[in-house]
């Protein structure tokens, strides 16, 4: 059903401030769900189930469907769409405040959202840091989040390190603007992140790590030489040692290191403190 129809007939309109575009185009819905490659044991996280266009699909191709919906309003419309699926659960509450590793325990699971795209960083942090991660993401974002996310060396930023770290990042396919309603301003992209049992490169601590990387991307377009000594607080022999011990040339900048790069500065940077 249109959402437009849907919401008009609970006197419901689409709030800007939680950036509720609802998605409705049925080729993009079964391309989702496609790409979801689900099983019918599988439990599915969904997040921002908005009018359960989707959620209804997820529901008839898996086990269960657990989805958070931070609009309370939108509770009427989502029990008349699930009604016929016991399978589906929503909670009316914000995922960034939900521990995932207390609410799937050790049971594996697939992530499908369409996330508002202010908040889609703060989501991605949550789910990949989470002591049980996805085994696989499948995300509705903006199309230039989606193209950061699938980077490479001269145009990488922290949230596309944050997200190779954990898993392998593949653009599925794009969508127009008129496949939702209201409009965003914005095209869009369907993202799959499969994530790793391990991470691609070798860190001895991923807490230290993520700091120098936060550090070297901590002053944009600044030589490493400058945003590492500040960041993590270095004199300018201590620098030059971790540049002399890494092989990495100092003025560089953060956007064109590899994985591999920035862990070989983080297990220097650990012995130069130890």
């Amino acid at each position: 059903m249109n959402p437009k129809s849907l919401l008009d007939d609970f006197g419901i309109a689409p709030k800007k401030s939680l950036g509720q575009n609802f998605l409705h185009d049925p080729n993009a819905l079964e391309k989702i769900v496609t790409t979801a490659d689900l099983m019918p044991d599988d439990f599915v996280l969904e997040i921002g189930p908005g009018t359960g266009t989707l959620t209804e699909k997820l529901a008839r191709a898996c086990r269960r469907v657990i989805a958070f919906e931070v609009d309370d309003r939108l509770k009427p419309v989502l029990d008349e769409m699930l009604v016929a699926f016991p399978n589906a659960i929503v909670f009316y509450n914000d995922i960034l405040e939900v521990n995932i590793a207390r609410l799937f325990h050790a049971q594996p699971y697939v992530v499908v959202a369409n996330v508002p795209y202010y908040i889609t960083s703060a989501i991605l942090r949550h789910l990949l840091e989470s002591a049980h991660r996805p085994k696989r993401l499948i995300l509705t974002v903006q199309q230039e989040v989606a193209e950061r996310l699938v980077a490479t060396p001269d145009d990488m930023s922290i949230l596309t390190v944050s997200v190779q770290f954990y898993g392998r990042p593949q653009i599925v396919t794009r969508l127009n603007p008129a496949a939702f309603w209201p409009r965003p301003d914005v095209d869009s992209a369907v993202v799959r992140i499969d994530t790793y049992d391990e991470p691609p490169v070798a860190v001895p601590d991923e807490k230290t790590f993520f700091r120098v990387v936060r550090a070297g991307f901590g002053q944009k377009r600044k030589q490493l030489k400058n945003s590492l000594s500040g960041g993590l607080h270095l004199d300018s022999a201590e620098a030059a040692q971790l540049f002399e011990e890494t092989g990495i040339d100092p003025r560089r900048r953060a956007e064109t290191l590899t994985l591999t790069e920035w862990a070989l500065l983080t297990t220097a940077f650990i012995a130069l403190e130890s």
